[in-house]
């Protein structure tokens, strides 16, 4: 079962560990220059956020009492793998049912919202030239979506 921290449990050093029964993955392709891959997997978290608000944790607050945006309510884990690895991982992913973004080769091409999402569609499932894949999930559906990929050095 999921667990939230309370703003005790976090100032706490002596409260349980908390433990997520989901995960939050992402799977980029080990032959991206380091700029793609922080671009790729700050694309990637984006859509997971957007679509599942139970992966949002609560706003922050500084001890001043500034305000900050929510963030992800548990780590997101980072893996590489080959363009095969990726390929497999994404067809797992599909047979799962898992949430999931994609990112692909053609939208370093793309300067838009609008035209990733076409260079998208207008790529067969089978063919799209993935770099990036991120799933969200119970942990074991994703464990054997990702199987073969190693994380992320």
């Amino acid at each position: 079962m999921d667990t939230e921290p309370t703003a005790n449990a976090t100032a706490d050093a002596t409260a349980e560990p908390i433990r997520f029964d989901t995960k939050i993955a992402v799977l980029l392709r080990e032959d991206l220059e380091p700029w793609q891959r922080l671009n790729v997997t700050a694309f990637l978290v984006s859509g997971l956020g957007s679509r599942l608000p139970e992966v949002i944790g609560e706003p922050y607050e500084d001890a001043d009492g500034v305000p900050y945006l929510p963030m992800f309510r548990q780590p997101v884990l980072v893996f590489e793998g080959t363009k095969e690895t990726l390929k497999a991982a994404h067809a797992r992913a599909l047979s799962r049912a898992l949430p999931r973004a994609v990112f692909t080769a053609d939208l370093f091409t793309t300067g838009n919202d609008r035209d990733n999402r076409a260079a998208v569609h207008a790529v067969p499932t089978a063919d799209l030239d993935l770099v990036g894949l991120a799933v969200y999930g119970p942990r074991n559906p994703v464990d054997k979506a990702l199987k073969g990929a190693r994380m992320h050095p």
